[in-house]
C-alpha cells in the first residue's frame, strides 16, 4: 500500500500516529540526554569558595629558614606561611580561612603549580617583584591575577 509523499504505511515520514509518536519520543529522549550531559557538566564545575588579596613581598621570597625560594608558587604559599604560621604579612594582606594548616598551603602550592592556576606574566611578575595578587580559589584550584604593584 503506498503512502502520499513515498512513505511505507508503517515507517513514512508523516504515517499518521504511529511515526509521529517515535519522532516525538526520539526528540524527547534526546532532549532528555542532552539536558542530562549539560547538567553534569554543570554539576562538576569547580565551586568558587571566595577570594582574598595579598602583597607578595621579599619577605614571601624566602623561605622560613631564610633560604630563597625558586617558584611563583612556592612564593605564594610562604605568603600564606608568614601570614597563619608567623603572624606577620604585609599591608595589603587579607585573611583566608582556606590556608591555615601546613597541609592545606602544601596542597595550595602543588594547585599553584596547575596549568591555568597563574599565567606566565603572572609567575615573572611575582617572582620578579612584589606585586599586589588576587587569588581566587575554588574546591579543586586557584587563580592568581596581578591587581597592583
Amino acid at each position: 500500500m503506498a503512502m502520499a509523499g513515498g512513505g511505507s504505511p508503517r515507517y513514512g515520514r508523516s504515517s499518521g500516529a504511529m511515526g509521529f509518536s517515535m519522532n516525538r519520543f526520539f526528540t524527547t529522549v534526546s532532549a532528555g540526554v542532552l539536558m542530562a550531559v549539560i547538567g553534569v557538566s554543570v554539576a562538576s564545575a569547580d565551586e568558587f569558595l571566595g577570594s582574598y588579596q595579598a602583597r607578595i613581598s621579599d619577605n614571601d621570597h624566602h623561605a622560613s629558614d631564610g633560604y630563597p625560594l625558586d617558584t611563583a608558587a612556592q612564593m605564594v604559599r610562604q605568603d600564606r606561611a608568614n601570614w597563619h604560621k608567623f603572624g606577620s604579612g604585609d599591608a595589603e594582606d587579607e585573611d583566608d580561612p582556606w590556608f591555615v594548616s601546613t597541609e592545606a598551603r602544601a596542597r595550595f602550592e602543588r594547585m599553584l603549580g596547575k596549568a591555568g592556576a597563574m599565567s606566565g606574566a603572572t609567575r615573572k611578575a611575582i617572582a620578579d617583584g612584589e606585586p599586589v595578587v588576587q587569588v581566587d580559589v575554588y574546591r579543586g584550584s586557584v587563580h592568581v591575577e596581578i591587581v597592583g604593584y
